[in-house]
């Protein structure tokens, strides 16, 4: 499992999804442009539409003020300690993806809501000044010929915690660690147990329904005209708020509280 799902690559990338995955990249503030919108790239008008949709609700800040709320209100299975002296890069990751994919959570989540017909009849979130997003360079994402065999099972073995037993996507956290297997093993310990306990499905589940009452809000804030393809935008999108997004926002959090380095 590598990209189980179709996706275009950003070197692959020309002419309208190259401009798009640049403007991906300057307005969400990340290096790389997040699987879900490679995905929509494969789908005819699919990522013209969802980018247009949601843009505006980067530009005001409002994914980041469901950000700030959601993170007062979230909750993460303890962790033993995963402090200790890695590769920078490790942190890099962690803060890159802490930040992007939560981001990425209510915008989405906001476009799934509007999709679907859930918008929140009332409440509002209220725009705040945009948090910039961690400027850190990221490694390779690697892919399964990249690393050693052990290395790639280890990364399928995290990627089933808190997910279906044959998850449709795999997480790309996991793949940028990989350069790293012998931080991957101290999360794999880790998360072993709050996985076979069923607390970290559990806090998983619990914060998607956080997350999901804020992204309803946020999808009032959304303008746009119907999109031809709306049951298969919503279906793709609804994959990665459900599962590759929805459960490893929960999962970086506690890794990173359990790093004990500051959280942003």
């Amino acid at each position: 499992m590598s990209d189980p799902l179709p996706a275009i690559t950003e070197a692959a990338a020309t002419g309208e999804i190259a401009d798009l995955f640049a403007d991906i990249r300057a307005t969400v503030g990340v290096r790389v442009v997040n699987l879900v919108w490679r995905h929509l790239a494969t789908m005819d008008g699919a990522l013209p539409w969802a980018w247009a949709a949601v843009k505006p609700l980067y530009l005001a800040g409002l994914p980041d003020a469901a950000m700030a709320a959601f993170h007062q209100a979230m909750g993460v299975p303890k962790l033993p300690s995963l402090a200790g002296e890695e590769p920078a890069s490790v942190d890099a990751v962690l803060a890159s993806y802490d930040h992007s994919n939560t981001i990425n959570l209510f915008s989405l989540g906001a476009l799934r809501a509007w999709l679907r017909g859930e918008v929140a009849r009332d409440g509002a979130i209220e725009p705040v000044p945009r948090k910039a997003a961690p400027d850190l360079a990221l490694p390779k994402l690697a892919s399964e010929e990249d690393v050693a065999p052990e290395t790639w099972a280890l990364v399928l073995r995290l990627n089933r915690f808190g997910d279906e037993p044959q998850p449709l996507i795999l997480a790309s956290m996991y793949r940028h660690l990989a350069h790293a297997p012998s931080f991957l093993q101290r999360v794999e310990t880790a998360l072993a147990p709050v996985a076979a306990d069923g607390s970290l499905r559990r806090a998983i589940l619990d914060n998607r329904k956080t997350a999901a009452t804020l992204a309803s809000r946020l999808a009032r804030s959304i303008s746009a005209e119907r999109p031809p393809h709306a049951v298969e935008i919503e279906k793709a999108v609804g994959l990665f708020v459900d599962h590759a997004i929805g459960k490893m926002v929960t999962i970086c959090r506690a890794i990173r509280v359990a790093r004990g380095g500051p959280l942003s």
